[in-house]
């Protein structure tokens, strides 16, 4: 079995001003650079015809490039205990739609639609932790922005779970256009 998603990286400078915000949140699992994505759409464990069957759906989306910036952090949480902390991302509406259309061709190759409400964001750390431990890290960097940057391509990526985390390999470039 092959564990995909669909998603975007951000270029190299805004990894870094990710990465240099990391800290101060005990017994978080910080994301290290490999790890630094925009999920557009999770696919979950798939067999090698569905893998690629998927990666044939992808390759016929259409959509311009994306000029975002990263604005706000925030959370996740699970019956009140955070398992995520997570940068934003403005605007949501392209990413948002780029999502859709990515939805859409999965569906028609197959796969089950997605359910879950969409958030455009990218993690930073993951974590099993009560809500307190991660409000000071939400409040110094609630006004977290960045420049403007474009994305111009999508990656079909498989997720390799591993005792020190997940590495994430991309195995097809899609271009936005």
């Amino acid at each position: 079995m092959i564990r995909l998603f669909v998603g975007l990286r951000p270029p190299a400078p805004i990894r870094a001003q990710l990465r240099a915000l990391m800290g101060g949140i005990p017994g978080a699992r910080w994301q290290d650079d490999g790890q630094l994505h925009i999920t557009l759409r999770f696919i979950g464990e798939v067999d090698e015809r569905a893998a690629e069957d998927a990666a044939l759906a992808l390759s016929a989306v259409r959509w311009p490039p994306l000029a975002v910036a990263l604005e706000g952090v925030g959370t996740f949480d699970s019956r009140g205990r955070i398992n995520a902390v997570w940068a934003g991302i403005r605007p949501r509406e392209g990413l948002a739609g780029l999502h859709r259309k990515i939805d859409q061709a999965l569906v028609r190759a197959g796969q089950p639609p997605e359910r879950r409400a969409y958030l455009p964001h990218i993690t930073l750390a993951r974590m099993n932790a009560p809500a307190e431990a991660a409000a000071r890290f939400v409040e110094a960097h609630a006004g977290l922005a960045s420049p403007p940057f474009t994305l111009d391509h999508f990656h079909l990526f498989e997720s390799h779970l591993g005792h020190e985390g997940a590495r994430y390999e991309a195995v097809e470039r899609y271009p936005l256009a």
